[in-house]
């Protein structure tokens, strides 16, 4: 993609070689073009770059501002696209979910977070499967156990294969629940730790397939799964 900046503090030659220096510097970052006469930047890109990231990257003389484009449309944009397969795959599983639901006479909450909770556990499990040894590298960046025990990090994927199938088929329910939310609130402190942290290591939810970035979305993931298995505990129980 392609933006067009307004970029002011320029008077010489020397300071379009320094911006376009500078802007080059960051990452995702494919070519730029600089004119001081008319005080912008056209920057090529591999995907959206945050404004405030392009004006760290420039020297404090230089401000650098959104000229033909909405910086928040372009945010949302790149978080959308960023974001398109786990969405999809929450989409899928929702929309499956509820259609089961159809045959009841009413709504069974707690049958329709067993088939979600199944769902969720079999795609996911699916996805790490697919490159069990690229899912295990990611996984050991931030998971607490897996840093220490790197075994665990292919247990891990197993574990969720397991859980699908035992949601799927609502062996034990007490039992399923109980090693969901041990497993899943275990999992969440190396997520947070690192979203907190904000250090930027591609999540393992989906394996190694798509290059997803750590987010306030994978707390979410995890979270919606402790949740859900703490509701049907207490159900249960």
């Amino acid at each position: 993609m392609v933006h067009t900046y307004q970029v002011t503090g320029m008077t010489c030659s020397s300071c379009e070689a320094k911006v376009k220096s500078s802007l080059l510097m960051v990452e995702n970052v494919v070519s730029v073009e600089v004119s001081k006469d008319e005080n912008s930047a056209t920057i090529t890109m591999d995907k959206h770059i945050p404004l405030d990231r392009l004006q760290r990257a420039l020297p404090e003389k230089y401000q650098i501002s959104a000229q033909h484009h909405s910086e928040m449309a372009e945010q949302t944009k790149g978080w959308l696209a960023t974001y398109k397969p786990i969405l999809l795959i929450f989409f899928y599983i929702t929309l499956v979910t509820l259609l089961v639901q159809l045959s009841n006479h009413h709504f069974d909450t707690m049958q329709w977070m067993r088939h979600f909770m199944a769902g969720f556990f079999l795609v996911f499990s699916f996805f790490k499967m697919l490159n069990l040894k690229g899912f295990a590298e990611s996984y050991v960046m931030y998971d607490v156990v897996a840093k220490r025990l790197p075994t665990w990090a292919y247990i891990y994927a197993f574990t969720e294969l397991a859980l699908g199938i035992a949601f799927l088929v609502n062996f034990n329910p007490l039992a399923t629940n109980s090693v969901t939310f041990v497993v899943m609130s275990i999992s969440i402190i190396g997520v947070l730790q690192s979203v907190l942290n904000k250090k930027k290591i591609q999540c393992a939810c989906l394996g190694a397939v798509f290059n997803l970035p750590m987010s306030t979305v994978t707390i979410i993931e995890d979270a919606l799964m402790i949740a859900m298995s703490t509701w049907m505990l207490l159900n249960l129980i």
